[in-house]
């Protein structure tokens, strides 16, 4: 999935043209993709806009749930989809299940940073009252 012809770069396309590419590549609706990261379709359709712009969380959620890099995402350049064409032979299922799997990666990405955060208060928290 290497965008090495221009597909979705820099120079032809925003932000937005690059996720509503990457969604439609993995066979989500606007509806499917903001109930996987919760958010209002309307947001999406408003990042695809270039009306909006995510927090760099939602930003690590879209570059695992797409599978695409978070670079290409936000410059066009690292991993992206090939061409349409290119994912033809992918089912429904299959996709549905990738789709799964990236949302659960982000999750537990996300999880772990919110652990890292609350040890760090608790640490603080008993360093305070020693």
């Amino acid at each position: 999935m290497t965008n090495t012809d221009g597909w979705f770069s820099e120079e032809a396309a925003t932000f937005g043209d690059r996720l509503a590419g990457a969604r439609e590549d993995a066979g989500l609706t606007q509806q499917a993709l903001a109930q996987k990261i919760g958010v209002k379709p309307s947001v999406i359709a408003g990042w695809e806009n270039d009306l909006k712009e995510p927090r760099a969380n939602r930003l690590q959620m879209l570059s695992g749930l797409l599978s695409v890099s978070l670079s290409w995402l936000l410059t066009g350049e690292g991993e992206g989809p090939e061409a349409p064409a290119d994912d033809a032979l992918m089912t429904n299922d299959v996709r549905d299940l990738l789709a799964e799997l990236r949302l659960l990666r982000a999750q537990v990405t996300q999880t772990g940073e919110r652990i890292g955060q609350l040890e760090k208060r608790l640490r603080t928290a008993l360093r305070d009252s020693a």
